[in-house]
């Protein structure tokens, strides 16, 4: 066991004294513009994660944790461009049991069983048998199954906490399932699928025990490529599955990053490997978005800051009775 967490990351505001404990989700070296040796952390609780800098005797303090170690931290809370920034004056590792690692990893707000059976409600709707039952096999895998619910979907960016790539997939495929009455040529049993599937390589492209960071087949092979390798190995077991409809669904796959600079081997060739390639894009964004505008406006303005992957300011005035 450990002692008392301490303040949580979301409950920390600007000019406060800060002593708690987090996890170091990521750690780099830095110098100052006078040549001076810094620390640059990413902290984390489960409520989300906060910048630490530690200036002074960065040296030194460094080698008393390594990236992945829970801290005891003494620190001042300041903002800085508009982002919460933790000054830190003294840390140390602090040894906790696995069992508690869960209050340091940012997790899903909403119950992960109920959003695993909505999804598999969604599959029961797919009339083509085949795919029906592609679906099936990919998900009676009590291992795969355990591993989507866990996952996150990215270590960074969006749907970034367990439970992750499990609401992302679960939120495209609820846009696809919106959106495909509007399209009359696009085949709703294969859009769905592809929402359900085009992610399910990150299960073993992350790893995420006590930090998000990427497996040797992530930073080897990636998440597209081990996707389609996971459904080749389900297809093995459907010998009666059609040779055309495997390649359609693999090619959603292998497509649905849209853009080869984007990571894609495949440029969308289908309707709708096209459609779930925006949706995908779409879903990631908007959350990114709205989580950037939660956590990092700035304060008594209308503004964010500045998003650099947006390369924009976000005004956040925009609803009806502030605009009448």
């Amino acid at each position: 066991m450990c002692e008392k967490k301490g303040i949580y990351v979301k409950d920390i505001k600007d000019q406060t004294k800060i002593e708690g404990l987090f996890l170091v989700k990521d750690k780099n070296n830095g110098i100052t513009k006078n040549g001076k040796p810094y620390l640059a952390l990413n902290l984390s609780d489960k409520t989300g994660h906060v910048k630490g800098r530690i200036w002074d005797n960065a040296e030194k303090f460094g080698n008393f944790f390594s990236q992945g170690d829970i801290v005891k931290i003494k620190s001042h809370s300041i903002l800085y461009q508009g982002v919460l920034q933790l000054n830190i004056s003294d840390i140390e590792k602090h040894d906790c049991d696995e069992s508690v690692l869960c209050e340091f990893l940012p997790a899903s707000e909403n119950d992960l069983n109920e959003s695993y059976n909505e999804l598999m409600s969604i599959v029961e709707t797919i009339g083509n048998i085949h795919l029906k039952k592609l679906l099936q096999t990919v998900f009676n895998d009590s291992d795969i199954v355990s591993s989507f619910k866990a996952a996150p979907a990215a270590k960074s960016i969006h749907h970034d906490y367990l439970g992750g790539l499990l609401e992302h997939t679960l939120s495209v495929t609820r846009l696809a399932n919106d959106l495909i009455r509007h399209f009359n040529n696009v085949n709703r049993d294969i859009l769905i699928t592809g929402a359900i599937l085009h992610d399910i390589g990150k299960i073993y492209e992350l790893s995420y025990d006590r930090n998000f960071d990427y497996t040797d087949a992530g930073r080897l092979v990636g998440h597209i490529t081990i996707g389609v390798e996971l459904i080749n190995d389900k297809l093995k077991l459907l010998p009666d599955f059609p040779e055309g409809l495997a390649l359609v669904i693999k090619h959603l796959v292998l497509s649905h990053h849209g853009q080869y600079e984007f990571g894609s081997p495949k440029r969308p060739k289908t309707p709708e490997s096209l459609l779930l390639s925006y949706l995908d894009d779409m879903d990631a964004k908007m959350y990114g978005l709205l989580q950037f505008i939660k956590k990092e406006k700035k304060p008594g303005t209308k503004w964010t800051s500045y998003h650099k992957l947006f390369d924009r300011y976000f005004f956040t005035d925009t609803s009806t009775d502030n605009n009448k």
